[in-house]
């Protein structure tokens, strides 16, 4: 059963989804691909909420660079291969869908792992605004491009730009 609390952040109100002891979504207000509320359970702030906003507040803070956290990914296995990369992509650090892609062992599946990433239910923790275009060009992102580009300034990335 999944149950959801909501934390603010600098990027307005984050909603954490939980399914049994692992996180499985982070959701911004406005997101694209954003699921309906309904399905996010019933609000509860127990202790595994406590630790996902501690290091939530830490990574705000520019105290924490990578997460530490249960997380289930459900999608695909395709999906869950281009989450994966997103994870290794270092903080304040980008990379091309055309890189992931290539990562992934298959060059042309650019626009695939562009759908992915928007697809990505843990956004910030799953590093999903790390991805730009093959020209460093800042592209979609489902919580907003304003929010992406304040991200990766935040993150150091403001001289990619």
């Amino acid at each position: 059963m999944k149950h959801h609390t909501v934390t603010d952040s600098p990027y307005g109100p984050l909603t954490l989804v939980a399914a049994e002891d692992a996180l499985c979504g982070l959701y911004m207000v406005g997101q694209r691909h954003r699921p309906p509320e309904e399905t996010f359970g019933p609000r509860d702030d127990d202790t595994l909420f406590d630790e996902a906003t501690r290091q939530l507040a830490a990574y705000f803070a520019g105290e924490l660079k990578e997460f530490d956290l249960p997380l289930r990914l459900d999608g695909t296995p395709f999906q869950r291969g281009v989450w994966e990369q997103l994870r290794r992509i270092p903080y304040g650090q980008t990379r091309s869908y055309g890189e992931l892609a290539e990562a992934l062992g298959n060059l042309g599946a650019s626009r695939a792992v562009g759908l992915a990433n928007g697809k990505n239910p843990l956004g910030i923790i799953v590093p999903c605004h790390r991805v730009v275009g093959a020209n460093g060009s800042l592209t979609g992102y489902g919580g907003g491009l304003d929010r992406k580009k304040r991200l990766l300034d935040f993150e150091g990335g403001a001289a990619l730009f």
